[in-house]
């Protein structure tokens, strides 16, 4: 899957709208400011670095976002029908869409992906793209909340655990926070599964516009040629009985 350059074009002013619409000021000026500073990385950045994943491609990165902004207010208002405490405003929700994986952009002075020159690898391991081995390794959603605090942007409690946790119990470090029995222990907002379960529904939406359709055509069973002429029972008992001498055996052999 690809996008076209007016595609992308799009996509980034849906992306910076949301900015506008939804973030209220004095983070909004911060936000956009950021934003604009990296337009040209930001908005051909890929979702990922592998065709096994998603989105790995030109523009992917904001085609995702998008899918999960869009998302995570359909996914809150299922919640809200079900007489769920609203305990998050539509800023936080919003805001923590946005910048879920901001990190993947990697640090201010090194981006984090560039296109792969490795042929053998693109082709056979799906690998669009190789990571900068400049850059300190960092998680994802750590990295994404050190660059929104480090341009002055400061997440809420709730921001700041809806983006540290969006992988749910797919990332391991979030065990203490997600697996655990004791109800004082547990979040105190459900943006986190909310925005936890907007990332899934976009990843696996883009898995099946990528992925789907290939798989399907491997469904077909394929026809085996049989020479039946040559195969019968009948066939294989006269040879047999050809190599039998005596007539007794041969007998016996007939009426099996």
């Amino acid at each position: 899957m690809n996008l076209t350059a007016e595609q992308i074009q799009v996509n980034w002013k849906v992306l910076v709208g949301y900015i506008e619409k939804y973030i209220k000021s004095p983070r909004k000026e911060k936000l956009s400011e950021f934003y604009n500073k990296h337009q040209d990385e930001l908005m051909m950045m890929p979702a990922s670095h592998k065709r096994a994943y998603h989105n790995a491609f030109p523009g992917g990165y904001v085609d995702h976002v998008i899918r999960v902004v869009e998302s995570a207010i359909k996914i809150s208002n299922v919640w809200k029908e079900f007489e769920v405490e609203e305990n998050w405003t539509l800023e936080e929700l919003v805001f923590a869409s946005l910048n879920h994986d901001l990190g993947k952009m990697g640090d201010e002075d090194n981006y984090t992906h560039f296109p792969s020159q490795d042929e053998w690898r693109k082709k056979n391991m799906g690998e669009m793209y190789q990571f900068n081995k400049k850059l300190t390794y960092m998680s994802v959603p750590d990295r994404s909340i050190k660059l929104l605090v480090d341009n002055g942007i400061i997440p809420t409690e709730k921001e700041w655990l809806s983006i540290k946790l969006h992988d749910g119990l797919y990332d391991a470090s979030n065990e203490p926070y997600l697996k655990n029995y004791m109800p004082e222990l547990k979040p105190r907002t459900s943006l986190v599964y909310i925005i936890h379960q907007a990332d899934i529904l976009a990843s696996r939406i883009e898995f099946e516009k990528e992925w789907l359709g290939e798989f399907e055509k491997d469904l077909e069973p394929k026809k085996k040629n049989y020479n039946l002429n040559n195969t019968s029972k009948s066939s294989s008992k006269t040879k047999a009985l050809g190599t039998i001498k005596s007539e007794g055996l041969k007998d016996l052999f007939d009426n099996l």
